[in-house]
């Protein structure tokens, strides 16, 4: 398939909370957590901030990078796990924010952490079957973690969005696939309002199994291995999930590091591995492959081999911060504001 990125935004909080001030109000270790997760802070959305916001704010920034007109574009779907309304999509209101045309299909996604990469598979399909010119796909979420739980100290707020299309493409999708099985690792019924984990049965038989499989399948098909990529991003619940992950790959912790977010913003479920391939594509040079495998909790992966093209010296722009620009731009909260921001004291 001809059909690659054409654009791409992003959008981060810059509210910022260190797991050493979450601790504190727990009596736990912080230090010994910060370590552990390998995550020195993470971004908290403002009372005002949430999944549509976020989205908008990243598809305007990928907009800024592009001309095109937004009456071009026939799909949005918005991936995530933490969207607003339960009855009432998220995808129409980032339509109407860029002056789409109403004749558009939109729909919101749900794969927990996945959804994104999914949307993106989405949309990679109707534009290479010439059922539309462009489609947008989103990963954006504020994610959840309950008062004292583990997930507390990762779950994080970000987004990213991604123009995709056959013309003026800055990035060639060259294969994609996925790994998907039925393992109840992570979920949130519904009316809950935190989500429920496995504790350590996250890590082997859910993470790593899908996340290694997709992989190795994806060498399979392409006939390439670590050697012929640049950059590798993996999905990124933790710090240290992913370098272990490329690491049992054959990946170096240089190709790893640029799109490695983790450590400074903290999980933003849909918009982990979709942000660190924003982030890669801020400063690879043209002809750069970048290795991708995303995943989701429930449980499945989605993996892409891309190869950077010429035209994307055409997204430098400073009409928008690049994805390094907002996560280095941040104010620290203390727990009691975090709190107050995450509706977990009721006013």
């Amino acid at each position: 398939m001809d059909v690659g990125i054409v654009s791409y935004g992003g959008y981060i909080p810059r509210w910022r909370i260190k797991p050493q001030d979450i601790a504190k109000t727990w009596g736990a270790d912080g230090d010994a957590i910060s370590r552990g997760l390998n995550i020195v802070s993470k971004s908290v959305p403002s009372p005002d901030e949430d999944v549509i916001t976020i989205s908008v704010e990243a598809t305007r920034n990928l907009m800024k990078k592009v001309q095109i007109d937004p009456k071009d574009i026939g799909a949005i779907y918005v991936g995530s796990e933490s969207h607003p309304y339960a009855v009432k999509p998220t995808a129409t209101v980032v339509a109407e924010a860029i002056e789409a045309s109403p004749d558009l299909m939109a729909a919101d996604y749900e794969f927990a952490c996945k959804a994104g990469t999914a949307a993106i598979q989405t949309c990679m399909g109707l534009v290479a079957s010439d059922m539309m010119r462009y489609g947008i796909a989103i990963g954006s979420d504020t994610s959840q973690g309950a008062p004292g739980d583990p997930l507390e100290y990762s779950a994080s707020a970000g987004g990213a969005a991604f123009l995709l299309g056959k013309e003026k493409v800055v990035a060639k999708i060259n294969e994609t696939l996925s790994f998907t099985t039925d393992t109840p690792d992570f979920w949130r019924r519904e009316g809950q309002t935190y989500p429920k984990h496995g504790g350590r049965f996250t890590g082997e038989p859910a993470y790593f199994k899908h996340v290694l499989t997709c992989a190795k399948n994806l060498f399979q098909r392409t006939g390439t291995g670590p050697e012929d990529y640049q950059y590798a991003v993996f999905h990124q619940p933790n710090g240290k999930f992913p370098v272990s992950a490329g690491k049992k790959l054959g990946f170096s912790i240089d190709q790893i590091k640029t799109g490695l977010l983790v450590p400074r913003i903290g999980n933003t479920y849909s918009g982990a591995v979709l942000l660190g391939l924003a982030a890669i594509l801020d400063i690879a040079d043209p002809d750069d492959r970048v290795f991708v495998v995303g995943y989701g909790s429930g449980a499945g992966s989605d993996a892409f081999d891309i190869t950077v093209r010429d035209d994307i010296e055409n997204t430098r722009t400073d009409k928008c911060p690049t994805i390094e620009e907002m996560v280095e731009s941040n104010n620290f909260l203390d727990y009691a504001t975090y709190a107050k921001f995450r509706g977990k004291i009721l006013m």
